[in-house]
């Protein structure tokens, strides 16, 4: 993907900085961020899911935050003090992560559940009421306004 240069914009705009950097994000690479894998699902109109795969994590080695419109989820495993056997090959991984994700507007996450290695986070758009679009009332008067005609007045002179 090509990269271009949003500068010229951030001088020219006011209010949009949020949008510029979500642009940025979306056209850098995505090479060393993509552990671990992840779906992000509809299961409703207003509704959504976000499953990401976390084999080998428990419920304690997780941490989800929410702040403002971001959802950041963080794992660490925890060391045990028990001893290990030797690992001859290890295929999965275990190691720390942090995963973003940008929240649209009015989105709440409502919900989290870990189940057979993956770990559900469920999200609802609850728009405000003040933010759905109504329907506004067309008052019309029943009476039909005449506009007033007069005589023709031959004073004015006529072109020839």
């Amino acid at each position: 993907m090509r990269q271009y240069d949003l500068s010229p914009l951030y001088r020219s705009t006011i209010g949009f900085d949020r949008v510029f950097s979500m642009l940025d994000q979306m056209s850098a690479p995505e090479g060393g961020n993509a552990y671990p894998p992840y779906n992000i699902e509809r299961t409703g109109e207003n509704s959504y899911r976000i499953s990401i795969a976390v084999a080998g994590f428990t419920d304690a080695d997780l941490s989800i935050e929410v702040k403002e419109n971001a959802l950041a989820v963080r794992g660490e495993r925890k060391t045990a003090s028990e001893p290990k056997a030797e690992v001859l090959y290890q295929g999965i991984a275990a190691r720390s992560f942090e995963r973003r994700f940008q929240l649209a507007d009015h989105v709440q996450v409502t919900g989290a559940s870990l189940e057979n290695g993956l770990l559900h986070i469920d999200l609802t758009r609850e728009i405000p009421e003040a933010k759905k679009p109504r329907l506004i009332p067309i008052n019309a008067s029943t009476q039909a306004k005449v506009i007033e005609s007069g005589v023709a007045n031959d004073s004015h002179p006529k072109a020839a």
